[in-house]
């Protein structure tokens, strides 16, 4: 068979793309057909996502992509739009760094018993899980008058072929799903006050949703496939392992940090490490950890107002290192806002060395996030018994040379950079196997991605002492 065209939606937390792929037997080609901005905006006092620009920039992509067979579309995770009795969307979901959650999670663990939340769901705790942002919600009128609950992929795709589901990848995030059971957990939703008839049928990756409405006026009429909606479970998809004796770390924003199993963890031990259990393509389970990741790094650039990110890493790379070391999830960083003052202030509060310029502020974040990769690494066999011989490192952080080393170190493992478009070619290798183009499980989807990928391999520098010696100065077990 020839290879196809189809169009791989993946919007972040700070910008969207369309990406255009050219797939078939041993092909695989990825391009930029368009990108956006994806800008919060606060208003009133609530931090909102501006999803009437994202779908706009959607369908300026997929105009700029030209006709294709099929399209994909994986976001992040937990935020929802709701919408009324006829369709249409009641308001701006909110962001999930807005802090109306704060304090909520605490308080619906004490009611409903944190065991149970893990037992039942296989999270870990959030401040901002979509159970959470209901709870936080509880008697607003936007809530009272909702009639469907979408998360934001299938908000999307909602509005694109008229067709209501909700993707199982991305309903795992929720903590309102049955891991086992594999169904919406009504019964939980039922002690937290919230109305289970909101939430829509689950659909697996790999279903045909339905061609794009005429009404678009869009190029073709593509069949819009379900993916792994959350974008990591399409970056898991992308990861080019051979075996199943691999760590990943799908590295932006946030790093998510873990391994890929057949059956999920739900021991004490795991709950306890925060460990969560996330539902995968083929039904594997994604046992992984979220670790704060690049957000530090982007928001103290955003302050600075520095665009030469290659130079700044070049004078990091040339700081001393673990002179300064903090936890990268510690609350105080979740906010947007000056970043390198509060790691100063962090420092001061721990009484770590207070970084005194930009570079000394970065290798503090790059020495604290490998560190974070370390303990995850680790953690992540320990508790599941999957032994590890290799990092795959993917996402916009395998750019980051210096980051992929650090890990490499930090975890006494070879680590392989690449690909950094992970999750766009796992949603188009989904896409593709859906429409017949390509077949066989993740084992062949990935050799794919092996015989037309980049991938760079970094080899661990043997001072294991040093960094023995700075996780134990974030007083974490080593």
């Amino acid at each position: 068979m020839t290879a196809v065209r189809l169009a791989a939606v993946d919007v972040g937390a700070s910008s969207g793309r369309v990406m255009l792929a050219r797939v078939g037997p041993g092909t695989l080609e990825l391009t930029e057909a368009h990108r956006f901005r994806n800008d919060p905006v606060r208003v009133a006092g609530t931090l909102h996502w501006d999803v009437l620009a994202l779908y706009r920039g959607v369908l300026e992509g997929l105009r700029a992509a030209g006709p294709v067979a099929g399209l994909g579309i994986d976001t992040w995770a937990v935020d929802y739009g709701l919408l009324d009795a006829t369709g249409a969307l009641l308001g701006n979901p909110v962001h999930y760094r807005d802090g109306r959650t704060e304090g909520v999670g605490d308080r619906v663990a004490k009611q409903l018993g944190p065991a149970r939340l893990y037992a039942t769901t296989g999270l870990q705790h959030l401040p901002f899980n979509t159970l959470y942002q209901l709870v936080a919600a509880a008697g607003t009128p936007q809530l009272e008058a909702a009639h469907r609950l979408l998360l934001i992929p299938d908000l999307i795709a909602y509005w694109l072929t008229g067709v209501i589901g909700a993707e199982v990848t991305n309903a795992s995030t929720t903590q309102l799903y049955d891991l086992r059971r594999r169904t919406w957990a009504t019964d939980l939703m039922a002690d937290a006050g919230i109305r289970g008839e909101m939430f829509p049928p689950l659909r697996e990756p790999g279903t045909p949703i339905g061609p794009v409405l005429p009404t678009l006026d869009l190029p073709g009429t593509p069949e819009v496939v379900a993916v792994g909606s959350h974008d990591t479970a399409s970056a898991v998809v992308g990861v080019p392992a051979v075996g199943e004796h691999f760590a990943y770390i799908s590295c932006g924003t946030w790093s998510l940090v873990g391994v890929e199993l057949d059956a999920p963890v739900l021991t004490e031990a795991s709950r306890r490490a925060n460990f969560t259990n996330e539902s995968g393509v083929d039904g594997t389970f994604r046992y992984l950890r979220n670790v704060m990741g690049l957000w530090p790094l982007q928001e103290s650039l955003r302050t600075w107002g520095t665009t030469d990110l290659p130079a700044l890493l070049r004078q990091t790379a040339e700081q001393p290192a673990f002179r300064s070391v903090v936890d990268p999830d510690d609350p105080t960083f979740l906010p947007p806002g000056d970043l390198p003052a509060r790691i100063a202030e962090t420092c001061r509060r721990t009484g770590e060395p207070v970084p005194e310029h930009p570079a000394a502020t970065v290798r503090c974040i790059l020495d604290s996030l490998a560190l974070a990769h370390r303990r995850a690494v680790q953690q992540a066999q320990q508790l599941s018994g999957r032994h590890v011989d290799a990092v795959h490192v993917v996402g916009g952080g395998a750019r980051n040379d210096l980051l992929c080393q650090l890990t490499a170190d930090a975890c006494g493992l070879p680590v392989l950079a690449g690909p950094v478009e992970a999750t766009a070619l796992g949603n188009a290798l989904v896409q593709a196997r859906t429409l017949g183009v390509i077949g066989g499980g993740l084992a062949e989807l990935r050799s794919v991605l092996r015989g037309t990928q980049q991938i760079v391999r970094y080899e661990p520098r043997p001072d294991a002492t040093a960094w023995r010696a700075a996780t134990r100065r974030l007083g974490w077990a080593d």
